[in-house]
């Protein structure tokens, strides 16, 4: 209601210019007589002059620094779900990855006693990666028929083989090849720095999509070009083990507890240690999203959305942000981190830890005009989920939700020691998807996921939106 008064108040003040400004509205391109108008339209005073030359040097962002709200700020939550040590994506897109394992952590650690504990997120990422690879060669495949310039094709083909996920894929992977621990398969140096190794294999999935696409103009049938597809997965496989090593398929665990006690499990696969140290399905968690501009309650299905092939399409519940808030709050308080995806670029100190959307106060310098909601920062694609992390605390006052204990995954140095204070202004602003345990589900919400989905395309702003690096 408040932007339709907003449209309607400059619409009529625009009508009033009308006869000054009537002359430009002929012109498309940046005229003399319009650059003119331009540069006298802006009177500056000496207070702008002084801002001007603060501007030009020093840091924007320390210049809109909401002292004010510093003031305010503190790290002190309600309740905190005990987790020790902070994890580091080092230069990859895996937060998604990391934030997965991060919400899984805390278990082991109890569970067995631990000082701290490591997933393996290399061992997930290898197979990401040669899971992806058969994604776009199958997909080249069964859309042999289509032009190269088919949008869905081409989104396909543009994102190819790289570091960023979903949190269903996260789940496809765990799933299918269960987990380790890290020092079973610790990190390398591409394993942390993947830009090189990702274009490697990317070029070879490419050449070959090109291979198959030719063979199918040739009349090769399917099996003859899934021969062909076999030979370009070896060539991935190989690049993926020189540069991670090759993944172990059975291991045995040693590790020392708490109280320096060394202990030695029994012989474990992947899949059989991901059953003993988790003990449940990550099936039992959904996904619940805040996508103003779609109808809430509603079930959306993105299609071919996937990183594993013979997996189901990602699938999402639009509703409310403070039914979110509400399951967090639950969530929280019953000692279950929750993984979710926020835009980080916006609102976020990132030296101190902080994500506000009062934080950094650029309207006292700029004063805009023009503003936008969070429905139009979606659709206009200025905001995008593109960091996941994990909610590990939460500080409530009167009942209510008033910040959150964020963990991040970029090591100890950023923010206070690794971890982030988000407040329910940011929350509501840049959060976008958060994962919740079926448990927490009041039945009406439950019901949502029985639903026929709404589909979704690869260009659609949501689909774009849950992707996280």
């Amino acid at each position: 209601m408040k932007q339709n008064k907003f449209i309607l108040t400059n619409l009529f003040l625009f009508f009033l210019a009308y006869p000054i400004y009537g002359q430009y509205l002929k012109e498309t391109g940046i005229t003399q007589k319009l650059l003119i108008e331009l540069q006298n339209s802006l009177t500056l005073n000496t207070a702008d002059t002084a801002l001007i030359n603060a501007l030009t040097n020093n840091d924007l962002h320390e210049l809109a620094l909401n002292r004010e709200f510093i003031k305010r700020h503190n790290n002190l939550f309600t309740h905190k779900i005990e987790t020790k040590g902070i994890t580091d994506q080092k230069n990859t897109g895996r937060c998604w990855l990391f934030a997965g394992l991060n919400v899984l952590r805390p278990q082991v650690i109890k569970k067995y006693s631990l000082k701290n504990f490591e997933f393996s997120q290399s061992y997930l990422a290898f197979y990401d990666k040669l899971e992806k690879a058969n994604f776009v060669l199958e997909f080249v495949i069964q859309t042999r028929d289509r032009d190269l310039m088919d949008r869905e094709l081409v989104e396909i083909i543009d994102d190819c083989v790289q570091d960023g996920g979903y949190w269903q894929w996260f789940v496809a992977l765990v799933d299918k090849y269960g987990l380790v621990p890290k020092e079973i398969f610790p990190e390398t140096h591409q394993t942390s720095n993947t830009w090189l190794m990702n274009r490697l294999i990317n070029e070879q999935v490419l050449a070959g999509a090109n291979v198959l696409r030719k063979m199918a103009k040739g009349g090769s049938d399917e099996t003859e070009m899934r021969v062909a597809k076999l030979r370009i997965l070896k060539n991935v496989y190989k690049i993926l083990v020189m540069n991670y090593t090759k993944p172990p398929e059975d291991f045995v665990w040693r590790y020392e507890d708490k109280d320096g006690k060394i202990i030695e499990t029994k012989k474990f696969t992947p899949l059989e240690f991901y059953k003993e140290a988790i003990g449940s399905s990550l099936k039992d968690y959904v996904s619940l999203i805040h996508y103003p501009g779609r109808e809430y309650n509603r079930l959306y299905e993105f299609d071919n959305c996937r990183n594993v092939f013979d997996y189901p399409n990602p699938r999402s519940a639009n509703v409310d942000i403070e039914l979110i808030k509400d399951l967090i709050k639950k969530s929280i308080i019953s000692n279950e981190p929750v993984w979710i995806g926020c835009d980080i670029g916006k609102g976020s100190d990132r030296e101190k830890g902080i994500l506000s959307s009062q934080i950094f106060n650029y309207d006292a310098i700029f004063k805009p005009e023009f503003k936008m909601d969070k429905e139009t920062r979606i659709f206009y694609r200025y905001s995008a989920s593109n960091h996941a992390m994990v909610i590990q605390g939460i500080d409530i006052k009167d009942g209510k939700p008033i910040k959150y204990l964020v963990e991040n995954s970029h090591g100890s140095d950023e923010g206070e020691q690794g971890f982030y204070t988000m407040y329910n202004d940011w929350f509501d602003d840049y959060l976008y998807e958060a994962i919740i345990n079926n448990k927490y589900l009041p039945q009406e919400i439950k019901e949502i996921f029985k639903q026929d989905p709404i589909h979704l395309p690869l260009w659609d702003p949501m689909t774009e939106l849950l992707k996280v690096e």
